[in-house]
């Protein structure tokens, strides 16, 4: 390596600085472009001619740089004109910017386009004829007009936040700063630094048009970009200038490369760093990723679509600092001008909802990641709405699969029920037609006897009635067998009137009775007894308990399909409790048939439901 004279640092500059410009406006034109047809709309006028202005005179100066050094002069002073021109031309597109929403800033507009068409005029008349002096006038023009336009815009922009002023008043003082330092002589023989600021000082003009005019339109993804560039291109420039003041040799050309892989490597770093500067200083943009968090948590605990759509137009408007976001029915439509954005909530069960975020306020536009955010929102809306959707068709289909249950579950009990009943019935009417031929006093009693049996069998209480109510129909059936068997038939019954008010299944004791009577008393030619005891076990379990002193059951009995009280019994009782009632029959140690039921009471889950008393709540009812 060889030491680098002022020249060629001063020659360095410009080629890196125009390099660099010519990058900068070409990334705005591009962005110009896209943004607009994304949009559906013309490209801004004056967005598209000051990206071309200012690539024209960067492209201009890099050739003219070129053509200069390459060995064609002759093309270099008419490409230097026309660059200049642009240049010119492009304080006066700054003015108007600022001035288009001002009132009375229209002749500002002009006169600055007038001093940028006039100093075109010089600077090609310069160019053409060969008169240095032309370009001299030009630029002392451009001076001239530039700072005389600052003081009465100065006035008219009052109103304006300081911040956003004073941006643009730098732009253009740092332009007149440039132009004067182009139109002086000696200009191509000063020191880099001077060159830097002279040649390069319009760059910033492009910013504040862009904070200006476009701060949330096109920054977020303009500004990000262009600030890494520069940063590099300094942090390149700044490593050359360390390297080339080594001793040439090896060790100089180790530094450069160990800098070009340290500027490679730093880049990443330095662009997310620059971005966190550009939303939190420059456009005031959230921490998306805590938005993100913020929006995963708010939809756990809705239970409703509504609630849902609700949690995350909250957090969205607290986001984007306004409180113009709601939720619609309906998919998303077109936006208007009232409307910012309207993203879809895309559902399995395509619900139809739109997130609509309208006008931002204090300036806020819409930004391509808060675009993003919303539609992310709408992602975590529509996920979370399935899923609500998903568990209450679960919960649905149990409840209707419950409920079909329940619902056969009781037409099995009405069927068993009304098998039983005929059994009694038939039963009874034999007695009675028994006891018309022998005692005919006898059988009307026994026939009042059934008529008040027939009144609690036949009278409805729902799936449940009470122990004693059962009790009663147990003795009336008991009187009408006592007048068959006579002596032969001796009752005892032994339930406690505490008892008496316990829910038990209708008719769940008659048939326990009834196969005592049939298949223990009427088969045994000195009869027996037959006793009916009730009692509570544990405090948790009612048994009750029929015994027959009658004919012994078989030690080898089993159940068949003869057992029909017995057998429809235990189904009804497994109906309604399930595994916690039971039915048993079986033989004492005094050869006597005990038939026993075991029915849980109180108040677990298997407790049936509670019925109202019909004769104690309507004493009429009782008839």
């Amino acid at each position: 390596m060889f030491p680098v004279s002022m020249a060629s640092a001063a020659d360095l500059v410009n080629l890196v600085g125009f390099a660099t410009g010519a990058t900068l406006y070409a990334m705005l034109l591009s962005l110009v472009l896209q943004s607009a047809r994304a949009e559906g709309r013309a490209a801004d006028p004056l967005w598209l001619v000051t990206a071309a202005l200012g690539l024209t005179w960067n492209v201009g100066e890099l050739a003219a740089f070129g053509a200069v050094r390459v060995g064609i002069p002759a093309v270099a002073p008419l490409v230097g004109a026309v660059s200049f021109s642009a240049l010119g031309l492009l304080a006066a597109v700054v003015v108007h910017a600022v001035t288009r929403t001002l009132r009375r800033g229209a002749w500002l507009a002009r006169a600055a386009y007038a001093a940028g068409a006039g100093a075109t005029l010089l600077h090609l008349h310069g160019a053409l004829t060969g008169a240095a002096s032309s370009s001299a006038l030009a630029f002392a023009l451009l001076t001239l007009c530039v700072s005389a336009i600052s003081v009465p815009l100065v006035l008219l922009t009052r109103v304006q936040p300081n911040g956003r002023r004073a941006l643009w008043i730098l732009a253009l003082l740092l332009f007149a700063v440039s132009a004067s330092h182009l139109g002086r002589s000696d200009a191509a023989h000063q020191r880099w630094l001077v060159e830097l600021a002279g040649h390069h000082a319009a760059t910033p003009l492009a910013f504040a048009i862009l904070y200006h005019d476009y701060r949330f339109a096109l920054a977020d993804r303009f500004l990000v970009r262009a600030l890494t560039l520069l940063a590099l291109v300094v942090l390149a420039l700044t490593g050359y200038w360390a390297a080339v003041a080594l001793p040439p040799g090896p060790p100089a050309v180790g530094a450069l490369l160990a800098l070009w892989v340290a500027t490679a490597l730093v880049s990443p770093w330095l662009q997310r760093r620059l971005r966190r500067f550009v939303d939190a200083v420059l456009l005031g943009r959230p921490d998306y990723s805590r938005v993100r968090e913020a929006l995963a948590q708010a939809v756990v605990a809705p239970e409703s679509d509504a609630a849902v759509l609700d949690a995350v137009t909250g957090v969205l408007a607290q986001a984007l600092g306004t409180g113009a976001v709601t939720w619609t029915r309906g998919p998303a439509e077109g936006g208007t001008d009232a409307v910012a954005l309207r993203s879809e909530v895309h559902t399995a069960g395509g619900a139809g909802y739109a997130i609509v975020v309208g006008p931002l306020g204090a300036g806020r536009r819409l930004l391509s990641d808060d675009a993003a955010l919303v539609q992310h929102a709408a992602a975590v809306a529509g996920r979370r709405i399935d899923a609500i959707h998903l568990t209450n068709e679960r919960v649905d289909r149990r409840l209707r699969d419950e409920e079909l249950l329940t619902l056969a579950a009781e037409a099995e009990v009405r069927a068993l029920r009304a098998q039983i009943n005929p059994h009694f019935l038939f039963n009874a009417l034999t007695t009675i037609g028994y006891l018309i031929g022998t005692s005919p006093g006898r059988a009307l009693e026994t026939l009042m006897q059934l008529t008040a049996l027939l009144r609690g069998v036949l009278r409805s209480e729902g799936e449940f009635t009470t122990l004693g109510r059962e009790i009663e129909l147990v003795e009336h059936y008991l009187e009408i067998e006592r007048a068959r068997f006579e002596e032969r038939l001796r009752v005892a019954i032994d339930v406690p009137a505490a008892l008496r008010a316990l829910p038990v299944p209708p008719l769940i004791v008659q048939p326990l009775v009834e196969n005592a009577v049939k298949h223990g008393i009427a088969t045994c030619r000195a009869g027996g007894e037959v006793a009916i005891r009730a009692w509570i076990e544990d405090g948790a379990r009612l048994r009750v308990e029929v015994r027959n002193t009658g004919t012994p059951l078989p030690g080898a009995w089993a159940r068949d399909e003869t057992s029909v009280g017995l057998h429809n019994v235990e189904r009804r009782l497994a109906a309604h409790y399930g595994e916690a009632a039971a039915c048993t029959l079986t033989r004492d140690a005094d050869a006597a048939t005990v038939a026993r039921i075991h029915i849980p009471v109180g108040g677990g889950a298997w407790a049936p439901r509670e019925i109202d008393d019909p004769v104690t709540a309507h004493p009429a009812g009782r008839r």
